[in-house]
């Protein structure tokens, strides 16, 4: 049973170093197939970091060039280079694996016959405001069972194993509208959701996210909240669901009006706590406030520019 490793990766050469040289630290290497690593940047920039590792990787290392920015097309381009896979492993540039990773997807899925399996996920931002750091760690870490198990809900691409006769099976199977706004990964969750796929949570398969210093601030945690808050009402929109909508808006309200008043008390009594409260507000608003010309565009082009 092998998985081969899937590295999408836009203008972060040293964290893509360290990414690639977490993969080759796996303690069992035979369960790897292969590496493929996406340069969704125009310029080719992650050329002579991958041309590097190739010379020393126990595994085959393919690089593939996808040169319109874009999450969606970044991924869309590593299924397509890897369509003889029977599983496909996801890990994001700014992730580090541990050293049994892999390991524990593979193991998960075997015992459990999930169709994704997804893993915890250890934030790390040290390049954060030192009051706000504990917060937006917390924000980029991703937490479940104590225990390997078959779950009900899915979460973020970014360390997840899937199964490509099931799961990837779509030629274009990660939504390129959502290639600035993020979310591509939400829509085919949701997909496979009413498809009956089965998820499941391998606890041990540990990766930390290292967030880079533009983004370990509390202005891009909120953007991000937003744009998660805003997630389940454009699902239940694009699948022509009004009464969900409205569900979801109506909850939105509530978050609000509830974590917003919260997070201003706690704010008031100088309570660190009060960021979590204000993050789960903007969630709210973004269910309110779903709307497409309202959505924060944070990857492709928007994050091109950014770094002209």
């Amino acid at each position: 049973m092998k998985a081969t490793v899937l590295v999408p990766t836009f203008r972060r050469p040293d964290s893509l170093r360290e990414a690639l040289q977490s993969i080759a630290a796996q303690r069992d290497l035979s369960l790897i197939q292969r590496v493929i690593v996406v340069d969704n940047d125009p310029q080719a920039s992650a050329t002579d970091v991958v041309r590097t590792f190739i010379k020393t990787a126990p595994f085959p290392v393919i690089l593939v060039h996808a040169p319109d920015p874009g999450v969606a097309n970044a991924r869309n381009a590593g299924v397509a280079a890897a369509q003889d896979a029977e599983f496909i492993a996801f890990l994001d540039d700014d992730e580090t694996a541990s050293p049994d990773w892999l390991s524990g997807l593979l193991h998960t899925q075997a015992t459990t016959a999930a169709d994704v399996v997804f893993g915890p996920i250890r934030g790390q931002a040290p390049g954060a405001c030192a009051t706000q750091r504990a917060f937006i760690e917390e924000f980029f870490s991703r937490k479940g069972p104590t225990s390997s198990v078959v779950i009900d809900r899915s979460y973020g691409c970014g360390n997840s194993l899937m199964r490509v006769s099931t799961a990837l099976s779509s030629p274009v199977p990660f939504a390129v509208e959502a290639n600035e706004t993020g979310g591509e990964d939400d829509i085919l969750f949701a997909r496979l959701s009413a498809q009956g796929a089965v998820y499941a949570w391998a606890a041990d398969a540990w990766v930390d996210e290292h967030a880079p210093t533009h983004r370990a601030t509390l202005s891009y945690v909120m953007k991000r909240a937003f744009a998660y808050g805003q997630g389940p009402s454009q699902t239940s929109a694009q699948q022509g669901q009004p009464f969900a909508v409205a569900r979801w808006m109506a909850i939105g309200v509530a978050q609000l009006i509830f974590h917003g008043g919260m997070g201003l008390m706690m704010w008031i009594t100088r309570r660190s706590s009060a960021y979590a409260q204000f993050r789960k507000a903007i969630e709210g608003l973004g269910k309110l406030l779903w709307f497409k010309n309202l959505e924060p565009k944070l990857y492709g082009q928007a994050e091109l520019e950014r770094r002209i």
